[in-house]
């Protein structure tokens, strides 16, 4: 069988206009011989009747245990699942709707972020077969002992990719209320373009620095098994991004591979940065701190350490704590808040020289300092201060002439 799976996000579910666009790509599959699995999202954003959100609101926070607060956004997705199914009837489309555990997602009992364990896709395989599109709850899964279980944040896309991975899908595609994934953030970048194609290694560096179109888990599932996945705009025919693995000889947006230095820009915001000084003649500080970040579950990003002290980021929401234990501690340090990290992402990056300077050169230009910087073999970070944070990113687009990326 050729097998396509879809997924629909909370947005594309929400209004008839895009349920109706959702039922078009899914009768658009099948015209082209496709056995389709639909991936769905509760529908809507917080607010709507049934999206997560608002199902956790139901209930005060620590009134239910990790468990009976999974069972209860799990509902979400069920709801959606068995409204869609009920469309695609209604057009004429023989479906069948399945939660994430009757679709052979199994789990383990970590409940709100559980690991998918492995997938046991008999009863979907059964069930296209038969001719059914299979409509698939989303963002769940199930214990071996029968527990429901919720997958975490972008758990719909790990669900798609899963499944994908699982049924030997010949593409997973992602549909949202964006037409691809971008250079940039549209609302920080009037010029942003779109992708035609990119490689999982450049969306996954996105999407870890701050790009929300897909989640990079999904993509990691999906490129284990080198299983092509598109993000496309629910309502639209335009193909969007592809995301890959580039083979040898292949052109990446017309041009050759090597020739694309930088992919796209991205950023994150509200984050403090940790500077912790080493005091001349005493022991090093650096364990001590890091095992007390860790101790009181504080996660610490964009870490620099050398003879003189340390430097780190934690989140603003985080800040206070950590300032709070780096007291206990006697340490000496400075905060400093409202903070962003601007990111430029690019698979052309690694051994290619002059690209700090290039975007050195850009900041200075617009009167932006850099707090702090790192890099990867795809990524260069620049810590800076969040007001200047939008600037920063319009003036990295404009360096890498990321406005002149064909569309």
């Amino acid at each position: 069988m050729r097998i396509l799976v879809q997924k629909f996000g909370g947005t594309s579910l929400a209004a008839e206009e895009a349920r109706a666009w959702a039922v078009h790509h899914v009768k658009q599959a099948l015209d082209g011989e496709f056995r389709v699995v639909v991936v769905v999202s509760a529908m809507g954003r917080k607010g709507a009747p049934y999206a997560t959100d608002t199902l956790l609101g139901l209930i005060e926070p620590g009134s239910a245990p990790p468990r009976e607060v999974d069972l209860l956004l799990s509902c979400g997705e069920i709801i959606s699942a068995v409204t869609f199914a009920a469309l695609l009837r209604g057009q004429g489309v023989q479906a069948v709707a399945l939660t994430g555990g009757q679709a052979g997602i199994l789990t383990e009992g970590e409940f709100g972020s559980a690991p998918i364990l492995r997938v046991k896709p008999g009863r979907i395989r059964k069930e296209l077969e038969q001719g059914r599109v299979v409509v698939v709850a989303g963002f769940q899964g199930q214990t071996e002992d029968g527990e429901i279980t919720t997958l975490g944040r972008g758990g719909s896309d790990t669900t798609a990719t899963a499944l994908g991975a699982a049924l030997d899908a010949e593409r997973v595609d992602i549909f949202t209320d964006v037409e691809g994934i971008m250079t940039a953030d549209p609302r920080i970048v009037e010029n942003a373009r779109r992708l035609r194609r990119a490689t999982y290694t450049e969306i996954c560096n996105l999407a870890y620095q701050g790009a929300k179109v897909i989640h990079p888990r999904a993509v990691e599932i999906a490129m284990r098994k080198n299983i092509p996945v598109r993000v496309r705009a629910t309502m639209s025919d335009d193909e969007g991004t592809l995301v890959t693995h580039l083979g040898s000889g292949e052109r990446l947006e017309g041009r050759d591979p090597g020739d694309r230095l930088v992919t796209g820009i991205t950023q994150t915001a509200h984050i403090t940065q940790v500077k912790v000084k080493q005091s001349s003649g005493l022991p090093p500080v650096h364990r001590e701190v890091f095992q007390a970040m860790a101790r009181s579950g504080i996660s610490v990003d964009f870490i620099n350490v050398g003879p003189d002290g340390l430097r780190f980021t934690v989140t603003e929401s985080d800040a206070q704590r950590a300032g709070e234990i780096l007291r206990k501690l006697n340490v000496e340090a400075e905060l400093v808040p409202r903070c962003a990290k601007v990111s430029v992402v690019g698979a052309g990056i690694a051994g290619v020289p002059g690209v700090m300077a290039r975007i050195v050169d850009a900041l200075a230009e617009e009167g932006i300092d850099i707090l702090q910087s790192a890099d990867s073999h795809t990524t260069i970070w620049c810590l800076v201060r969040e007001e200047h944070m939008k600037r920063a990113v319009c003036a990295l687009h404009r360096r890498f002439a990321l406005d002149q990326v064909s569309r």
